[in-house]
């Protein structure tokens, strides 16, 4: 049986570390076909949808926000980040892998079953801590993520589903 650590962490590690590493490759595609990788900064899916650093925003703030958004009972939108190139937005998604890595599993456990709360203005969402990583936090990480993801593929980076995937959890229980 999970815990709520079990449940949150671990998948927003894997999610941002799968997002820091085809990051990293679409960085070495770009280098060796000579392609500014400012090109994507500004892109978008659809002109309706936000561009490449809200994405990469999102996938920091809905995997370690999201924990620490937990411990406090309440999560908002991300907050808007400065202006940052490529390097800029992948050592903030790095940064973000170094901090969720601190989070306690027992603090975490702790609030297990506990009132947790979207807020936007006056707009409120209220959720069970459970509820809202499985129904708020974990669709939006992976929205955002494989938005990152598409964006790249888009630009030519060779990105396969095993890269989006990253490294999964496997293994039998011991009989």
């Amino acid at each position: 049986m999970s815990d709520l650590y079990d449940l949150s962490v671990p998948t927003y590690r894997r999610v941002l570390t799968s997002a820091i590493a085809v990051m990293e490759k679409g960085a070495s595609y770009f280098a060796e076909q000579g392609i500014d990788p400012g090109e994507v900064i500004d892109m978008r899916l659809a002109p309706d949808m936000a561009a490449f650093p809200f994405q990469v925003n999102s996938v920091r703030h809905h995997s370690m926000g999201a924990a620490k958004g937990l411990l406090a009972g309440e999560f908002s939108p991300p907050p808007d980040i400065p202006e940052l190139d490529y390097q800029g937005l992948k050592k903030l998604l790095s940064e973000a892998l170094t901090e969720l890595d601190t989070i306690d599993s027992d603090a975490i456990n702790a609030v297990a079953g506990k009132a947790m709360y979207f807020r936007m203005g006056d707009f409120e969402l209220p959720f069970t801590s459970e509820n809202f990583i499985q129904s708020f936090s974990l669709p939006n990480l992976y929205f955002h993520a494989t938005t990152l993801y598409d964006m790249l593929r888009i630009k030519g980076v060779p990105l396969g589903k095993m890269d989006y995937l990253g490294a999964m959890n496997v293994g039998l229980p011991a009989s």
